[in-house]
């Protein structure tokens, strides 16, 4: 056998099969420890052991959902391109016909949650198209892939402990427990933290179901609104016109004033016509990379925000709900 030359390392002359081997196994150690830490949290918050143990076995990271964390947005949507896309004919569409098949629930949802129906019907079209797309990552699963390696581990960690939670209350079966690679639940879309303090049980069964259940869905996504300041009877705002010289780039959007204020200003509604001279608070808002709407918004313009905080968002839930009922 000739002898190793004496620059090159004997590790590199190891097979590449095992050189690989070995960082592998390293992270597959990691990983394990970190599961025995959140298992320890787990029981101090009270998660049962068998619940843990169903949740974990055979657990690990998911690359996939790393990809997603870890990947930068390429390029950004005009607010019109954006809007038309997302407040498109056949969301429409499909929005009407859906709160029409549920007037009665949307009703009773309504009347006990004091929320538009509309809004609550346009925001789960948007989180997961009514409800036919909540999203194919086994949650438990995304949710410890990014408390050990992702961005926000803190964060993650403590959702990865109330999804624990929800199994352990019984609300959903391990396998059924779908959503977002970002561990977002069910047709509402809610983190675990969230349902823990905002699903409710609509139907009356026992359980949360926000999977599979359209009243306990709907009514959870109201139960959200209504927690966060939803105004009965008060719009969410409207696109307006404004008046001559209007320069967007120096307009102020943080003042709130009465919507008379903003008429007086010479701000007008969308077809010409004249605001209301209503005492009801509102601000100006601007789209994300707009070049022409202008909208003025009230409180539960916000409290859409508060749902999902980007404002194309909000806007687009807002005109969404206008084209129903």
């Amino acid at each position: 056998m000739a002898p190793v030359p004496p620059m090159v390392s004997r590790r590199t002359l190891l097979p590449l099969s095992l050189l690989l081997a070995v960082p592998a196994q390293a992270a597959t150690a990691g990983f394990d420890a970190f599961l025995d830490g959140v298992r320890v949290d787990a029981r101090r918050a009270g998660v049962s052991p068998g619940t843990i143990q169903r949740a974990f076995t055979g657990l690990r990271p998911n690359d996939r959902v790393l990809e997603l964390d870890r990947r930068q947005p390429e390029g950004s949507l005009s607010w019109e391109e954006y809007r038309d896309r997302i407040v498109s004919q056949t969301r429409t569409e499909n929005g009407r016909r859906h709160y029409n098949e549920s007037r009665s629930l949307l009703s009773a949802i309504g009347t006990r949650y004091r929320v538009d129906p509309r809004v609550i019907v346009a925001i789960w079209g948007m989180e997961t198209n009514f409800g036919s797309n909540t999203g194919g990552f086994g949650v438990i699963e995304a949710l410890a892939t990014l408390a050990w390696d992702g961005r926000r581990a803190s964060y993650f960690r403590t959702e990865l402990i109330a999804a624990l939670k929800v199994l352990d209350g019984g609300h959903i079966a391990p396998a059924r427990m779908k959503g977002s690679w970002a561990g977002a639940m069910g047709q509402p879309q809610f983190m675990p933290s969230n349902f823990e303090r905002l699903a409710v049980d609509f139907d009356g069964d026992g359980r949360r179901d926000i999977w599979d259940s359209r009243a306990d869905a709907l009514a959870s996504i109201a139960h959200y609104l209504a927690r966060n300041g939803w105004r009965d009877e008060e719009p969410w705002g409207q696109a307006v016109q404004a008046p001559p010289g209007f320069d967007g780039e120096r307009a102020e959007t943080e003042s709130r004033r009465p919507l008379r204020e903003w008429s007086r200003m010479g701000f007008r509604r969308a077809d010409g016509g004249p605001l209301p001279p209503s005492e009801i608070e509102t601000s100006l808002v601007l789209p994300r990379n707009g070049t022409s709407q202008v909208f003025l918004c009230h409180q539960n313009f916000r409290v859409i925000r508060r749902y999902n905080s980007p404002v194309n968002y909000a806007l687009a839930v807002g005109l969404l709900s206008d084209r129903f009922g």
